[in-house]
């Protein structure tokens, strides 16, 4: 009987034991098989031995999607170690400000972005070693930490690591942090292989498969395409893109069985052409990190007819909480599905009661994929994470749950439907309003490439609904032919009060989303109107 990964670095590990030739990484022409990468990512372990990490200290991966990003991300966990992935995107002083958050002690990064931290680390004083991939290492530094190359380490002598169980932390991943500084959100062994099985279940993977890695791997869902990978002895493709037609690329040229993304990607991936090659081959596509416009779902099931749609739901908290199920997706596409396998989901009133059919309440998530909190705040770690109490067989049983912030409603079914997050709800005139819900009717408009719609202040009405716009092709959009579209599909206290066009793409977050809170940053001084 084979056996199952209970912890994060087994899942390379048993797929190497499988099919040790097989293909685990593609990136930028080459391969590397599942027997090379277990291999570094044993030598990798080996080096932090040798520099005497100690069980649960935090090595840091501040590097692009590469290959020794993959191996210092499993190779830590392998020691013992808790590995804490940067998105590359990050300036140096929100680097530093992470390193010294969660007390890093080791850093691996590349020549180029050392260069650039020199002058933020000498506050992270918790470091004790930089490790420098590829080629142009910088000068050894004078201060608290020690510089060392990628190359030379991985030749450190074989020496035992530490006695590693599923209870035990592995990583943090921090937050966009839009509402402020960002959070690190802590989660042991068992969250990700819990995850990674969840996941490739649903998504049907399996050896065959090539998912592309475009996310960051800071971000859970792109880190996810390397754990449900690795679960099935898949292959995992690279890619750190300029340009929507990067992905295409990417897509043909590795034979793509598999891509999930963030909605503002799927809606620039709408606007390239997909040659017959790559988009006969992709057997699924799935969204996360965001509702998926409908307008944007039809033009994706055009592109991509072969392939399955699944419309996800998750935060980092919990790692991925809903899917909707392909059959589904004709009858409710706007639905974000049900729980995932080895998850619950409950819809809850204030006071902690479930709510009825149809009801809207806080999405509240239970099971093996709730995180451990938040790093060293307990303060907001007691907001999110909250005691749940059941009756098992006679006994009463009290466990975690992640209380997400979210506003969702189940019908009679027990279909989940997104209604907004609480912080970014819009009050207008007594009303709550979505501002997804906003969105989806300017989008289905087709007038428009992008948009992001928010309140802001009013003086009578609370607040009022703000809509920034793009175009397609960079041409003025027509606002009134827009607004004319908005009162006929919305009641009034929805319509915009104002249709904000701009050009180029809207600004994202780390992970790739529209920053909704950023762009409303634009607009301060409060509307004086009457209701539209």
């Amino acid at each position: 009987m084979s056996r199952e990964s209970t912890l994060l670095h087994e899942l390379p590990l048993l797929a190497a034991a499988r099919s040790p030739q097989a293909p685990a990484l593609l990136h930028d022409g080459s391969s590397t098989s599942y027997q090379v990468l277990q291999g570094l990512i044993a030598q990798f372990a080996c080096a932090l031995a040798n520099l005497g990490l100690d069980k649960g200290e935090r090595v840091a991966v501040y590097l692009d999607k590469c290959v020794e990003a993959v191996i210092a991300s499993f190779g830590a966990p392998a020691h013992g170690a808790v590995f804490v992935p940067i998105n590359p995107l990050l300036k140096p002083e929100q680097v530093a400000y992470i390193l010294r958050d969660c007390n890093v002690r080791v850093l691996v990064t590349s020549a180029p972005r050392l260069a650039a931290l020199r002058h933020a680390l000498q506050d992270c004083t918790d470091l004790r070693h930089v490790i420098t991939v590829g080629k142009g290492a910088s000068e050894q530094a004078a201060g608290h930490y020690n510089d060392h190359r990628w190359a030379d380490l991985l030749q450190a002598p074989s020496k035992p690591s530490h006695r590693v169980i599923d209870n035990d932390l592995v990583a943090i991943l921090y937050t966009s942090g839009s509402t402020g500084k960002p959070k690190g959100v802590v989660l042991s062994h068992r969250n990700m292989v819990a995850g990674a099985k969840s996941v490739s279940s649903y998504l049907g993977n399996h050896s065959n498969d090539v998912l592309l890695a475009a996310l960051p791997l800071s971000f859970d869902a792109g880190f996810s395409q390397l754990t449900t990978a690795f679960h099935v002895g898949a292959s995992v493709v690279l890619l750190n893109y300029l340009l929507p037609k990067d992905v295409v690329r990417a897509a043909r040229e590795n034979q793509v069985t598999g891509i999930t993304a963030v909605p503002p990607l799927w809606i620039q991936l709408t606007q390239v052409s997909w040659p017959d090659e790559a988009a006969s081959r992709l057997r699924y596509f799935a969204n996360t990190g965001g509702r998926m416009p409908l307008e944007i779902l039809t033009k994706l099931r055009a592109l991509f007819p072969s392939a399955k749609p699944f419309l996800m739901y998750g935060l980092t908290e919990a790692f991925r909480a809903t899917y909707l199920s392909p059959e589904e997706v004709d009858r409710r596409p706007d639905s974000i599905g049900k729980a995932i396998p080895n998850a619950e989901i409950l819809v809850l009133r204030e006071d902690g009661s479930p709510c009825a059919p149809d009801e809207a309440g806080e999405l509240v998530q239970r099971g093996a994929l709730v995180a451990q909190g938040y790093w060293n705040d307990a303060e907001k770690t007691a907001e999110r994470f909250r005691p749940l109490q059941r009756r098992e067989s006679g006994v009463m049983v009290q466990e975690m749950a992640v209380f997400s912030g979210d506003t969702v409603r189940a019908d009679a079914e027990g279909f989940l439907y997104f209604v907004g997050r609480r912080d970014e709800m819009i009050k207008s005139s007594g009303y709550r309003i979505s501002p997804n819900e906003v969105e989806e009717v300017v989008y289905s408009s087709a007038l428009i490439a992008e948009c992001a719609a928010f309140g802001i202040p009013h003086e009578s009405l609370g607040e009022v609904v703000v809509v920034t716009i793009t175009s397609a092709a960079n041409e003025p959009v027509d606002s009134d032919r827009l607004l004319a579209f908005c009162r006929e599909r919305l009641p009034a206290y929805m319509v915009p009060a104002q249709i904000a066009q701009r050009e180029g793409p809207l600004p994202r977050n780390a992970n790739g989303k529209i920053d909704r809170k950023l762009i409303r940053a634009e607009f301060t001084a409060p509307l004086k109107r009457s209701t539209p």
